[in-house]
C-alpha cells in the first residue's frame, strides 16, 4: 500500500476544551502532530487523553476551541467525513462477517468504488501480515490477529491520520512486545499517516512514538521526543510517569544541593539558592559503594528482576532506588549501604513545576 490517494496528514488542537455537565476533561489543548508523525498522548486514566482522540474523531464535541486535520477545520464535522482510520482496544470487529468483509466494511461505507475495493482490502491485509486469513471468521483468530484486521479496516480507506486507542491494553505481553514491532514497522511503510496513539503504558510510548504529549488532570503537561522527557523532565510528573525516578527534596545552595544531611554536586543554574527543588536522577544511572555523590544508608528491599536487581535503601527516611546489573551477592536487609550518582545523570526540577 502506498501514500497515493492517502487525506491529507497532521492534526492541530487549537485551545481544545471538553466538559461533561460542567466538569472539564480537556483544558485548553494546544498540542500540533506534525504529517508523518507519530504522538503518544501518554498519561493515567482520567487524564484527558482519550477525549482528546475523541475529538479527533469527532465523537465528543468542544466546548471551546477547533480542531484541524491537514490544515482543514473539521470541528464541526461529522465522523464519516474527517477521512481519519481509527483502532480500538476492543477490536471492534463484526464477528458474522469473514476478514476480507470487515476490512472493506469501511470502503464500502465510505462509497469506495466497487472495482477497487478487492485490491484495497488485499493491500490493507498484506500490509499487516493477514493475507491468507481473509476468508476466516474473527473467532478463529487469536487476539493478536484480531488486532491486526483491525488496524487492516482502519488503513484500508488510507485514512491521513490514524488514531489507536489503547489498541494493545487486551494483549498479553509477548503479544504486546509483537504488536509494537508491527506497528513500528507500518509506521516506516506510511511515512506520511499521521499517528496519535493514546496509552498508559510508558514502554509503548517510548517505543513508538517521535514525540510524547504527557497528560493529567485534564491538562498537557509536557511535550517532547521520548530522550527528552526520559533524560530531561521538565516536571515531577513527567519525570515519575516517564520512566522510574528518584525525586528526593532538595534544598538548592551555590553550585551544589542539600539532602538529608548529604551535599551533591549538580547543576543549579536554572534554580536559585536558598529554595527547595525536586532532584531526579533515574534508578539505572545510581551505582552501589563509594562514589560521586555518594548516599549512605540502609537496605530495606532487594528484587530479583531477571538481568538486574533492584536495591531499595533507606537515607535518612528516604527510599532511594537503584537498578543494579545482576550482583552475585546481594547485601542483606539491614545491612549498610551507599549508593552514587554522577553529576551529569541528575536532573534539578523546580518545585510546583507540574502545577502550572
Amino acid at each position: 500500500m502506498t501514500s497515493q490517494g492517502t487525506s491529507p496528514g497532521g492534526i492541530r488542537f487549537d485551545q481544545v476544551s471538553v466538559a461533561y455537565d460542567g466538569n472539564t476533561v480537556l483544558d485548553r489543548l494546544d498540542l500540533t502532530v506534525e504529517p508523518g508523525e507519530v504522538m503518544a498522548l501518554l498519561g493515567p486514566s482520567g487524564s484527558g487523553k482519550t477525549t482528546a482522540l475523541r475529538a479527533v474523531a469527532g465523537f465528543v464535541r468542544p466546548v471551546s476551541g477547533r480542531v484541524f486535520l491537514g490544515g482543514r477545520d473539521v470541528t464541526e464535522l461529522p465522523p464519516h467525513r474527517r477521512g481519519i482510520g481509527m483502532v480500538v482496544q476492543q477490536y471492534a470487529l463484526f464477528p458474522h462477517m469473514r476478514v476480507a468483509d470487515n476490512v472493506a466494511f469501511g470502503l464500502k461505507a465510505r462509497k469506495a468504488p466497487k472495482a477497487e475495493i478487492p485490491q484495497l482490502v488485499a493491500d490493507a491485509l498484506e500490509l499487516v501480515g493477514m493475507a491468507s486469513y481473509a476468508t476466516r471468521y474473527p473467532r478463529e483468530l487469536s487476539g493478536g490477529q484480531q488486532q491486526r484486521v483491525a488496524i487492516a479496516r482502519a488503513l484500508a480507506t488510507r485514512p491521513g491520520v490514524l488514531l489507536l486507542d489503547e489498541p494493545l491494553s487486551a494483549l498479553d505481553a509477548q503479544l504486546r512486545s509483537g504488536m509494537l514491532t508491527e506497528l513500528a514497522r507500518l509506521h516506516r511503510e506510511l511515512p506520511d499517516v499521521s499517528i496519535l496513539y493514546v496509552t498508559h503504558d510508558q514502554v509503548e510510548a517510548l517505543t513508538l512514538a517521535d514525540r510524547i504529549a504527557v497528560m493529567d488532570r485534564a491538562r498537557l503537561q509536557d511535550c517532547g521526543t521520548p530522550q527528552e522527557l526520559y533524560r530531561s523532565p521538565r516536571t515531577e510528573f513527567t519525570a515519575s510517569f516517564v520512566g522510574n525516578a528518584n525525586l528526593l527534596p532538595v534544598t538548592v545552595a551555590d553550585g551544589h544541593v542539600d539532602f538529608a544531611g548529604h551535599q551533591l554536586t549538580v547543576s543549579t543554574d536554572d534554580v536559585a539558592a536558598g529554595v527547595g527543588a525536586t532532584l531526579c536522577v533515574r534508578p539505572h544511572l545510581v551505582g552501589l559503594g563509594a562514589g560521586p555523590n555518594a548516599l549512605t544508608g540502609t537496605v530495606t528491599e532487594v528484587q530479583w528482576r531477571g538481568s538486574t536487581h533492584r536495591l531499595y535503601v533507606d537515607v535518612e527516611g528516604h527510599r532511594v532506588k537503584a537498578d543494579l546489573r545482576e550482583l552475585r551477592e546481594t547485601p542483606a536487609i539491614g545491612a549498610p549501604a551507599t549508593l552514587h550518582f554522577a553529576t551529569e545523570d541528575a536532573v534539578l526540577l523546580p518545585v510546583g513545576a507540574a502545577d502550572e
